[in-house]
Formats: C-alpha cells, sequence, structure tokens
C-alpha cells in the first residue's frame, strides 16, 4: 500500500508501507518507507482523491494532476474549472467527479480522461461532494448556503434544500442510508427516506474532516489535536484520542485483511496510521507515523487490489424519493450543463448512473496530457533535470 499526501508546498508525498509479523506480547507496527516526491502543481494541493490505478490531485492552480501509480509516472493534467479545485471523487475506475470554486461540477471518463458532463452546480463555490454508493446521486454543498441532490443518471438537480448556512462537507454513510452535513463544528444528520435531520452532533472546534468508519460511527477530525469518534445513531461520543500536536488537516479510513485502520495527517508534518479495535469505544493503537517537514492539507492511501463497486444497482427511483413539492422547487432552481462555444457537438444524454455513462464527452470537455514521466525516488543520486 501507499500513503499519499498533498501539502501547501505543493508537493505530493508517497510512502510505501510495509505491515510487520506481529511478534508475541508486542504491539503490530508498520514501516512506512519514503517512495517518491512530485512537484507537478504551481500552488498549495486541495484535494486528493485515489482509485485502484491512480491518484488524482486538485489545486488553488486550477488544474487537476493524475499519476498513475502502477507505472509510477506522470499521466497528465485536466485542465476544465476555473478556480481551485475543491473536492475529488472517484466512483470505482471508471469515473471521477470533480468540483471547484468556479461553481462546476465536471464527471470525468477516468480511462479517457475526457469530461462527460459539466454541470453548474452552485451560484457560489462547490466546497464539498459525495456520491453515493451507487453512483446514481450524489450530493453537494456551496457558498450559495445550499444543499444539492444530483440525478447522475440524468445529470440534473434532483432537490434543492436552503441550509441557511455555508456548509463545508457532505459525506453518505457507507450503505447510503443516511448522510451529514458539516457546518462549522456542527453535524447534521440525515436519513435518506425522510431526507430531514434525525439529529446534531457538536464537536468542539471547527471541523476539517470526517470519514464513516461503519454505517453508525464517524471520525471526526478537527482544528484541534484531538480525533473523536461519535455515534450517529445515539448521537453521543464514543471515545477520543490525541493524534498529534497540532490540528488534524484530513482523516482516511480503509479496510484490509485482519485490519481497518485510519490515517490522519496534521498541519504538524505528521502522517499516522492508527489501528482500530471493535469496540469504538476504546481508542485506536498508533501503527506507524512518519514527518513530512510540510504543512498537510490531504490524503488517502493506494491499495494495489481494489475492486469496483457492484454493477447490479437498485433503480435510482427507490434510492431517494422526491415529493411534489420538490419536484416543483427543481424546476425554478435546476443546476444546467456548461457548454463552450468553440465545440457544437451535442452531450449525449443516455439515462445511465456512473456504472455506464457514455464515453461521448460534452461540450467544453478539455484535457491537457504531458509526456509520461516518472517520478522522483527519494535516495537517488543523480537526477536529470527534466526529470521529477
Amino acid at each position: 500500500m501507499e500513503l499519499v499526501a498533498g501539502c501547501y508546498e505543493q508537493v505530493l508525498f508517497g510512502f510505501s508501507v510495509h505491515p510487520e509479523p506481529k511478534a508475541d506480547g508486542d504491539h503490530e507496527k508498520w514501516t512506512p518507507v519514503a517512495d517518491f516526491t512530485h512537484h507537478a502543481h504551481t500552488a498549495s494541493l486541495s484535494a486528493l482523491a485515489v482509485n485502484s490505478r491512480f491518484v488524482v490531485t486538485g489545486s488553488k492552480d486550477e488544474t487537476i494532476h493524475i499519476y498513475d501509480m502502477k507505472k509510477k509516472i506522470d499521466h497528465g493534467a485536466l485542465v476544465h474549472h476555473n478556480g481551485t479545485i475543491t473536492c475529488l471523487e472517484f466512483h470505482g475506475n471508471r469515473h471521477l467527479i470533480s468540483g471547484a470554486e468556479d461553481g462546476l461540477i465536471c464527471v470525468w471518463d477516468a480511462k479517457k480522461w475526457e469530461c462527460l458532463k459539466s454541470i453548474k452546480a452552485h451560484k457560489g463555490h462547490v466546497t464539498f461532494l459525495s456520491i453515493h454508493p451507487s453512483g446514481k446521486l450524489a450530493l453537494s454543498v456551496g457558498t450559495d448556503k445550499t444543499l444539492r441532490t444530483w440525478n447522475l443518471v440524468e445529470g440534473r438537480s434532483a432537490f434543492i434544500k436552503n441550509i441557511k448556512q455555508n456548509a463545508h462537507i457532505v459525506q453518505w454513510s457507507p450503505r447510503g442510508e443516511k448522510y451529514i452535513v458539516v457546518i462549522l463544528n456542527k453535524i447534521d444528520v440525515y436519513q435518506l427516506d425522510t431526507a430531514s435531520v434525525s439529529g446534531t452532533i457538536t464537536n468542539e472546534s471547527r471541523i476539517s474532516s470526517v470519514t464513516f468508519l461503519s454505517e453508525s460511527v464517524l471520525a471526526v477530525a478537527g482544528d484541534e489535536e484531538v480525533v473523536r469518534f461519535f455515534d450517529t445513531d445515539s448521537l453521543t461520543c464514543l471515545c477520543e484520542f490525541k493524534a498529534h500536536e497540532n490540528r488534524v488537516k484530513d482523516i482516511f479510513s480503509f479496510e484490509i485483511p485482519e485490519n481497518h485502520v485510519i490515517v490522519t495527517a496534521s498541519s504538524d508534518g505528521f502522517i499516522k496510521m492508527w489501528k482500530l479495535i471493535q469496540d469504538k469505544k476504546v481508542p485506536p493503537s498508533l501503527l506507524c507515523e512518519v514527518n513530512t517537514n510540510a504543512r498537510l492539507t490531504c490524503l488517502g492511501v493506494w491499495l494495489d487490489k481494489v475492486t469496483d463497486r457492484k454493477e447490479s444497482l437498485p433503480p435510482a427511483a427507490e434510492l431517494f424519493p422526491v415529493s411534489k413539492e420538490q419536484s416543483k422547487s427543481n424546476k425554478k432552481d435546476s443546476g444546467h450543463v456548461v457548454q463552450e462555444e468553440e465545440k457544437q457537438s451535442k452531450p449525449n444524454t443516455k439515462k445511465c448512473g456512473l456504472t455506464g455513462v457514455s464515453n461521448k464527452p460534452t461540450k467544453g470537455s478539455s484535457q491537457v496530457l504531458t509526456k509520461k514521466r516518472k517520478t522522483e525516488m527519494l535516495g537517488k543520486k543523480k537526477r536529470k533535470k527534466n526529470k521529477i
């Protein structure tokens, strides 16, 4: 596996992690080894996403860079947004969705790296987005104080909810039965079947990142050294532990055989990996840590063997029932497809979720592919000037 993290200093770090067999009576320890650094962006990194082949990074330089992790090469850059890239998320290995400060949400073909759909999603910035596990719906929040539900089958707005404040995080639960919306230090828990708030969790500081550990347990990191686990049903704090010496900027979780792991990145420069105990009321144990000596902003974990989500999906109508009142609201303020004047081809209108979006790009799709370059490997004595 590979730890990847971006920072204010415009660099992407890669560390290969090697689990070590546990000796009798000893705590399990893993060893991170510096693998590469890559300086492709011209501004700080702001978002990162991973699938089984690629790592993509977004930046304040308004570009998305693609890295082929199997070949360890720079695969090129996507240039479509006019503003800081605020969020990136893969759905399996076939599609990537990006959001930015230009108010656009773009759906990308992650094979051909073409823009399949570009939607004017928010009147202000898109601050966060989350794809439903089915791939048929997405949620987004922005600086226009709205929470928007997107029908990815048809590429249009399904429902708009005014939330009175600017939310900066939205996240589906693993099974997609609930979702959370974060505003400052408060987490509103919504139930899918009612589309209404079932409860609110209050953290002690502004929340910077969240990740679901199960359908009901949420890990929360904020502008402090502590990480907390909350039960989204009872709305109680199950446990908390000091993770870093400075504020925690991002948190990520994944499961591999015999291990459920969370990873934290902090402004103190450290990335740490923690082994979760089955009882979430017990704090996790530290597996390993590495100091990047950089101000970290985002992180992910690339696993060499990741399977796509199941292709057999329930109908979209069963996932998010829309009332007549909501439908009227949609007609008044629905998102629209942004089209550039230079290209005249019509966007494909075939109705399909992210599991089967047409490969024909919409107007406005744009891509810049650079010559494939090897990433700079730490430890090499001789480096060519043109090599990264």
